[in-house]
């Protein structure tokens, strides 16, 4: 975990209502920098509307959250600058090359000219696509798409990235090679808040935070969580999580 202990993302009682339907329901948490911040949940436990919120995409009901030191309700044009983004169906352009798209977000970012022209040139060498860089995205794997992805989401050096199911369909080789890609940008200080669906992945986490019905019904680190629990792995947390919730505990 990142030794750093500046807070980055800082909500508390945060709450977001649809009519009768409470979607987020009075969460609490702070993530530091440099911490890489596992959100999990069931399709349809909130941890998708709590994103939003938190990208400064929707507006809460009630309680606080501040993201990158800024207010989610007052200043969320300045959470949108100062954030990064990657959902599972990426936000690449497929009818663009490679080259053509760094360019393109790049410019969305406001990258200046020169500086994007290197920032180009280093990122296709470090990902190791000098013979793809002219190549439309749509005609390459999934699992190159996703690093692109990630990496362009990175380009404008954010405090702070958000990535939403960013592993959904890709092969378990490919899996751990992006995750290889989020441990580089921990380690330069960016901050990393993930959804994922898949348990094991939860284990790479520096913490983790549970939601069952649009509340945190837990929050810790794997090792801390497995232990309270008495299960071997993260799957085995969120089982008697469930469990929990259907007996109303």
């Amino acid at each position: 975990m990142s030794n750093k202990t500046e807070i980055v993302i800082h909500t508390h009682n945060l709450t977001r209502t649809f009519g009768d339907f409470t979607a987020v329901d009075a969460i609490s948490f702070d993530v530091k920098k440099g911490e890489i911040f596992g959100f999990l949940g069931a399709n349809g436990a909130g941890k998708t509307t709590a994103m939003r919120i938190l990208c400064g995409l929707l507006a809460p009901s009630g309680g606080e959250a501040t993201v990158a030191g800024f207010d989610v309700y007052k200043q969320n044009e300045e959470i949108k600058k100062h954030i990064g983004y990657m959902s599972q169906k990426f936000s690449l352009y497929e009818n663009l090359t490679v080259k053509e798209n760094i360019h393109f977000f790049g410019g969305i970012y406001g990258i200046p000219r020169p500086i994007l022209k290197q920032k180009t040139t280093e990122l296709i060498e470090r990902l190791g696509l000098e013979s793809e860089a002219n190549k439309l995205v749509g005609s390459l794997p999934l699992g190159w798409k996703q690093k692109i992805s990630f990496s362009v989401a990175i380009l404008h050096e954010p405090k702070i990235v958000f990535l939403d199911e960013p592993t959904g369909g890709v092969d378990p080789i490919t899996r751990r090679q992006f995750w290889d890609l989020i441990y580089e940008a921990a380690a330069k200080g960016i901050t990393v808040f993930v959804t994922t669906h898949y348990m094991d992945e939860a284990e790479y986490c520096d913490r983790v935070s549970i939601m069952v019905d649009g509340a945190i019904a837990a929050l810790d680190t794997p090792e801390a969580l497995r232990k309270q629990f008495g299960v071997a792995d993260m799957n085995g947390v969120f089982l008697q999580l469930a469990r929990n919730a259907q007996r109303g505990e």
